[in-house]
């Protein structure tokens, strides 16, 4: 049962959480999109990912991977194969499209196909300016000294 949610009262009383209602938005569509072929989502390290998808009887000219503004995208589709007769077909060769909202400063850093499976890595890069910095605390005798500290006189224009 999909049950869908109405962001718009949240929209009045919010400022500048917009991305975050389109990132919810966007995840309830997307879980009526197909989850073929399956994925998987690794943490590596403090600050390092892999997407791992099961990309079987796809080559590396049948996949197209971009990153756009935190959106990955990949797509899959197989060129049209000559008319084989299959007494069965369990491999499926249907065309995909996977798309993967990434954190801010979040970014591709590399991809591999190796035995029907696409790896992406992926690493979260903060800015030295967004990087949490400490904070040295003075003493009421270092702010006392600091706020008697000399300072030039300038003449006043006449």
């Amino acid at each position: 049962m999909a049950t869908s949610y109405d962001y718009a009262p949240l929209f009045r009383s919010s400022v500048g959480f917009d991305r975050v209602f389109n990132l919810l938005e966007n995840a309830q569509r997307a879980r009526s999109i197909s989850d073929w072929p399956p994925y998987d989502i690794i943490k590596t390290g403090e600050d390092t990912y892999r997407i791992t998808v099961a990309v079987a009887g796809f080559s590396q000219d049948d996949l197209n991977l971009t990153f756009q503004s935190n959106l990955l995208t990949i797509i899959g589709s197989k060129g049209e194969t000559q008319s084989e007769s299959y007494l069965h077909r369990g491999i499926a060769g249907r065309p995909f499209e996977h798309r993967f909202e990434l954190a801010d400063h979040v970014r591709v850093s590399g991809a591999d196909l190796t035995n029907g499976l696409l790896s992406i890595d992926l690493v979260r890069e903060i800015p030295e300016a967004m990087k949490p910095r400490k904070i040295d605390i003075q003493t009421n005798a270092q702010l006392a000294k600091s706020a008697s500290a000399p300072q030039i006189e300038t003449q006043k224009a006449a």
